[in-house]
């Protein structure tokens, strides 16, 4: 690596050096010298670059290990190779500058690749495994089935289904996606109301001093680690929730997934108030000093004015957190216990998909078993449900944008 620092150090001197000394000549170039030095530059860089990656990729396919030294000396062999022949092609007719621009286009362009296939990679792994489940489980009693009851999984996959029970096995993930769901709701309930309202007052009526001490104050929040809003969820808030029910005269369990939602919707609360508040920032002053001149009030304005022009900021901010509650595990995990119980009271225990799918893939059942399959199975299915989510939100923030813009 030092090496080729120091021969693109050379390459751009001598290729600029190049580019000066025709200018002296009185040659008209079409590039500036700067830009010559570069095109060296990349015409070195770039092959040395190939050759690297090309190793790379021969090594984890499998098909031929270089070592190391061999690379190294194919990398400088190429790199001055192509020095030469960059400093060579200098000239008049050479469109450097053009050159560059290309070079820095498709640099750009293998950046955005880069994202869309590590995001197809990970979608077919997921695929393709999940179909894997699939051939075992019918895919209707998957989604379909209130009984979420892996069993005997395990022992069949280490040779000793004589041991098994007889209970069976059952796949049925609607009691996962329900307390996925439920969870989520609670934490939404929570984190919604009070980090739009927290927006509106920082925003909207809060003095520069309350407001220089309230987001910093409410965005530490978003530092804390999820392990410590559990054991918040399960050693101060359970217990809460419990006696608070007691005095009502209701049963609750001290693993209800009540707590965990709450818990959740408090460490949500910052992503959904500094989205609003830098949205409601973002309207037009114009707008509010209409709204004033026809003789509305402050509260009124917000209501009628500011909120509506800011609502599509505010659903991709609703949306945000969603996603952060279906893929949120510690705190359900400490809080929730992990019991697969489909009940529409939220003081009961239940668990999660995100909870599920870590309990199947850590444990000592073999990789093609049912068991770990269905984490593949869960993760598709929960995959599905967020892009749904995503594509419900980006047609209600185009509908309102429309009206607003």
């Amino acid at each position: 690596m030092a090496a080729l620092g120091v021969m693109g150090a050379l390459a751009f001197r001598l290729g600029r050096g190049k580019a000066l000394a025709s200018v002296a000549e009185g040659i008209k170039m079409h590039s500036r010298p700067q830009q010559y030095g570069w095109y060296s530059v990349v015409w070195m860089g770039l092959p040395a670059l190939g050759v690297a990656v090309a190793a790379a990729l021969l090594s984890v396919l499998g098909i031929i290990a270089p070592s190391r030294e061999l690379v190294v000396i194919t990398s400088l062999a190429v790199a001055a190779f192509g020095l030469g022949w960059g400093l060579r092609a200098i000239g008049p007719a050479v469109r450097a500058r053009n050159a560059l621009d290309t070079v820095i286009r498709m640099l750009l362009l293998g950046a955005a690749l880069i994202s869309i296939i590590t995001t197809l990679a990970i979608v077919l792994s997921i695929i393709f495994e999940a179909m894997r489940f699939f051939r075992e489980v019918s895919v209707w009693e998957f989604v379909t089935g209130t009984v979420w009851s892996p069993g005997d999984t395990f022992l069949e996959s280490v040779g000793r289904g004589e041991d098994a029970g007889g209970a069976g096995s059952f796949f049925g993930s609607v009691p996962l996606f329900a307390g996925t769901f439920m969870v989520t709701g609670i934490a939404m309930a929570t984190a919604l109301p009070i980090g739009l309202l927290s927006a509106i007052f920082m925003s909207e009526y809060a003095t520069p001093t309350q407001r220089g001490i309230a987001k910093p104050l409410l965005e530490i929040l978003a530092g804390i680690p999820t392990v410590v809003y559990g054991f918040f969820a399960a050693i101060t808030v359970s217990p809460l929730v419990v006696d608070i029910a007691a005095f009502f005269g209701l049963d609750a369990s001290y693993s209800n997934i009540l707590s965990p939602g709450i818990v959740m919707g408090i460490m949500i609360i910052p992503f959904i108030s500094s989205l609003s508040d830098d949205v409601i920032n973002s309207i037009p002053q114009s707008l509010r000093e209409g709204a004033y001149a026809l003789g509305t009030t402050h509260s009124e304005t917000i209501k009628q004015v500011i909120l509506p022009a800011a609502l599509p900021g505010v659903i991709s901010a609703f949306l945000l957190g969603v996603s952060r509650a279906l893929g949120e595990t510690m705190i359900v995990v400490m809080a929730a216990g992990m019991r697969p119980n489909l009940t529409w009271n939220p003081l009961e225990d239940m668990t999660t998909v995100t909870v599920n799918i870590v309990a199947s893939l850590t444990g000592d059942q073999a990789f093609d078993s049912l068991m770990t399959l269905s984490a593949f199975a869960l993760g598709l299915v929960l995959f599905t449900v967020t892009l749904l989510l995503n594509l419900l939100s980006t047609y209600l923030i185009r509908r309102f944008k429309q009206n607003y813009d």
